[in-house]
Order: C-alpha cells, then sequence, then structure tokens
C-alpha cells in the first residue's frame, strides 16, 4: 500500500469511528427521552389502568370458569375479596382513585360502575342451574 492509500483508509476509519459516536449518542438522547416519557403521570396512569384491567380480566375469566359447571359461585366470590388480592390492588386503587378525582370524572366513574353492575346482575340471572342426572 502507498501513503496516500493508508492515509484514504485512515481517514475512512476515523469518519466510520465518528458516525457511530453521532449514532451513539442519538440513541443515548432518544432513550432518555423514552424514559423522560415513561415517567409521566400519564403514563404511569396508563400503565397502572392496563395492569389493572389485565388483573381484573384474568379474575373474572377465573370466575366464569371455576368450578364444574363455571360461573359464579359464592366461593369465587370470596376469593375474589380476599386480603391478599385487597393487598395487591390498593395501590393501583388509589392512584386510579386520586386520577379519578383530580380529574372529576366521578360521574362517568359511577355510570360505568353502574353499568357493570347491571351486566354482572343481568350475567349471575341468566346462568342456568346445573343439570342433575336422572337415575
Amino acid at each position: 500500500m502507498s501513503k496516500h492509500e493508508d492515509e484514504a483508509a485512515l481517514a475512512a476509519e476515523k469518519l466510520r469511528v465518528i458516525r457511530e459516536g453521532e449514532l451513539w449518542r442519538i440513541k443515548l438522547v432518544h432513550s432518555k427521552a423514552l424514559v423522560g416519557q415513561a415517567l409521566q403521570p400519564d403514563a404511569l396512569m396508563h400503565g397502572a389502568i392496563d395492569h389493572a384491567v389485565g388483573l381484573a380480566q384474568a379474575r373474572l375469566g377465573g370466575l366464569l370458569h371455576s368450578g364444574d359447571g363455571g360461573g359464579f359461585s359464592l366461593k369465587s366470590l370470596t376469593s375474589l375479596v380476599s386480603l391478599g388480592t385487597l393487598k395487591t390492588v390498593m395501590p393501583y386503587a388509589l392512584t386510579v382513585g386520586s386520577f379519578i378525582a383530580r380529574r372529576r370524572l366521578i360521574k362517568p366513574v359511577l355510570v360505568l360502575a353502574t353499568v357493570a353492575g347491571v351486566g354482572v346482575a343481568w350475567l349471575m340471572r341468566r346462568k342456568t342451574p346445573p343439570q342433575q342426572e336422572q337415575l
């Protein structure tokens, strides 16, 4: 290799290293922005709501498919309101309650809770008793 080719290779290598450094700095700034966005109150609230909805879906799925014939039962309802579940859900409930109070969403939440209660009552009334075997 000639001296000119060595200088060209060295310059190309320097340019590559500089570009990698720029890319690294851009990725670092992007990561900091993502963390800053994730720590915003609305983003935290959204994560808490998603977690609470997932927990509720899992519990309701267990209620609907528990026991011999599935459906709601007193035993499944008492397991839903166990002390361990309350300790797990309470931080999320306080966060959601605080969010609702700050945003003045109490009336819409009461309407949704009423609709959910009517839906649960309708499901419980609609449930057919298990068939008894005839000998």
